[in-house]
């Protein structure tokens, strides 16, 4: 990847997370045939609708929940995703130990961090970030991988990246999910291990019917 040769990194380092959300099953399976792995989706419902069959076409598939999680939705999250990055408050941390604990599942978590702490964003807000992940870190041992945010919109974003790069090296955590298609190449500079990219794989997201 150039944006990462650019910044001096390993591409190899880098993960690609391919944002399928309002993709039609047929295109994420041309993503599939394409060798793309890994996959995010923001609500449970509707990567329940797609993702099951395409699961048994290519079990290496990996489904990374990236929206908002409902807690009344943590046990359907738990037994359909394999990284869940949108932990961001004591009540959801509750309902997926307990979905954890009777599915006998563990996926991979990451604490979602309102790097803006903007009130219409989802995310634990910066000031309790740390306190959050120590917390999340006790309960949930090495199933606590990373971290995840996103800038606010017209910001400049290579700050709150730098950031959430700190956080991660702080506690020690080795995933650090930022940047998306508008602004990856600042991610992937400060320090980013997973991109997420939509538009820039799929092309313009279908419009909603």
């Amino acid at each position: 990847m150039a944006a990462a040769r650019a910044a001096g990194r390993d591409p190899a380092a880098l993960t690609l997370l391919a944002v399928s959300k309002t993709q039609p099953q047929a295109a994420i399976r041309e993503a599939l045939a394409a060798g793309q792995r890994r996959f995010g989706e923001n609500r449970v419902q509707e990567a329940a609708a797609k993702f099951p069959a395409l699961r048994a076409d290519y079990p290496d598939l990996r489904l990374h929940l990236i929206g908002r999680l409902q807690t009344n939705k943590a046990r359907d999250a738990v037994r359909l995703f394999d990284v869940i990055e949108s932990l961001d408050r004591p009540n959801l941390a509750d309902a997926l130990d307990a979905a954890m604990a009777r599915e006998g599942r563990r996926p991979d978590l990451l604490v979602e961090v309102n790097l803006g702490d903007e009130p219409q964003k989802s995310g634990v807000a910066r000031e309790a970030a740390d306190g959050f992940i120590a917390a999340c870190q006790a309960r949930f041992g090495a199933a606590l991988v990373g971290v995840m945010g996103i800038p606010p919109l017209e910001a400049d974003p290579a700050p709150y990246f730098a950031w959430l790069a700190a956080c991660a090296r702080r506690h020690r955590l080795g995933v650090i999910s930022m940047g998306m298609s508008a602004d990856f190449e600042a991610a992937i500079a400060a320090g980013a291990t997973e991109i997420r990219l939509g538009a820039a794989i799929f092309g313009a997201r279908p419009a909603a019917a």
